[in-house]
């Protein structure tokens, strides 16, 4: 197979971004490319399945649904649905999505309820940055951003003005519960031990 060969200063939609059959992770996010680490490192997957186990098994017979990168979630402006037409596609660590009419077969077509970074190296930057801002105006009601190496997760959750305030880092020592469902208590040194 030919090498696909991509303009990085080229704005591309979710239409391009289903054309592109190789083994190489992207994201669009305002219709440019967002090139990702081929594969996490041990510590990011070990969080990110204790993460995700947590929610899955809390989640069981309930009609929420969590589903882990790779996995695409849409995020048009304006309620856009035309794949021609949306230039913002992205693959969070963890999504938590609780309205089934925004899951179809290529993931997730507007906000989840909640999504979960994992921060490397090569991902902080657009984790603290971009996605944040992106996930902000696109209505994602909380996101948590976990630091590997300072054993933290910062949960920021959207307010009344549709800004996300941070409700506070939690580390060792915290129990930290996503505010859609506060009865789900994740022990932070469980995440990171």
């Amino acid at each position: 197979m030919e090498p696909i060969i991509l303009d990085l200063n080229k704005r591309y939609s979710f239409a391009d971004y289903l054309t592109w059959f190789d083994d190489k992770r992207r994201e669009l996010i305002g219709g440019f490319i967002n090139l990702m680490s081929p594969a996490p490192s041990r510590e990011h997957q070990k969080i990110s399945m204790k993460l995700s186990l947590g929610f899955g098994n809390y989640l069981l017979n309930k009609k929420c649904e969590v589903y882990s990168a790779p996995f695409d979630v849409r995020l048009p402006k304006n309620g856009e649905t035309d794949d021609d037409k949306t230039f913002n596609v992205v693959q969070p660590d963890i999504v938590v999505i609780c309205d089934p009419k925004k899951l179809d077969n290529k993931g997730c077509l507007g906000a989840p309820d909640l999504i979960v970074e994992i921060l490397s190296k090569s991902t902080s930057k657009t984790d603290l940055k971009d996605k944040y801002c992106l996930y902000e105006k696109s209505g994602v009601k909380e996101y948590w951003i976990a630091f590997p190496n300072e054993k933290s997760i910062h949960k920021f959750v959207l307010d009344k003005n549709k800004k996300y305030q941070l409700e506070r880092m939690y580390v060792e020592g915290d129990k930290i519960f996503p505010s859609i469902f506060t009865d789900l208590i994740i022990d932070i040194a469980d995440v990171f031990g």
